[in-house]
């Protein structure tokens, strides 16, 4: 049974940092990539960062130099580092693991960042 569990949302002051985690099971950890995806009252759901399977990385340009994607390909967690949070930031955090050549994917439940003061 494939799962993705989020951790680590919350509310926080702007210019904080938070760091959330996903925690994968049910499928080969190594051969997906992993990605982070975030979805605003009343926007599209936006891609933020990805691990490639490979261990490259890729984000968001309203993201880069703020948030830092890892993953760890023997405990099959992928974590985003958030610093320098802003109002805008705020959203709904959703884990997704695609797979790098079949292409198919699954996704977590979500974990709620809020940034305010």
């Amino acid at each position: 049974q494939v799962q993705l569990v989020e951790s680590g949302g919350g509310l926080v002051q702007p210019g904080g940092s938070l760091r959330l985690s996903c925690a994968a099971s049910g499928f080969t950890f190594s051969r997906y990539h992993m990605k982070w995806y975030r979805q605003a009252p009343g926007k599209e759901r936006e891609l933020v960062a990805v691990n490639f399977a490979s261990g490259t990385t890729n984000y968001a340009d309203s993201v880069k130099g703020r948030f830092t994607i890892s993953r760890d390909n023997a405990k099959n967690t992928v974590d985003l580092q958030m610093n320098s949070l802003k109002p805008e930031d705020t959203a709904k955090y959703f884990c997704n693991a695609a797979h790098a050549f079949l292409g198919n994917d699954y996704w977590g439940q979500g974990t709620q960042v809020t940034v305010s003061s």
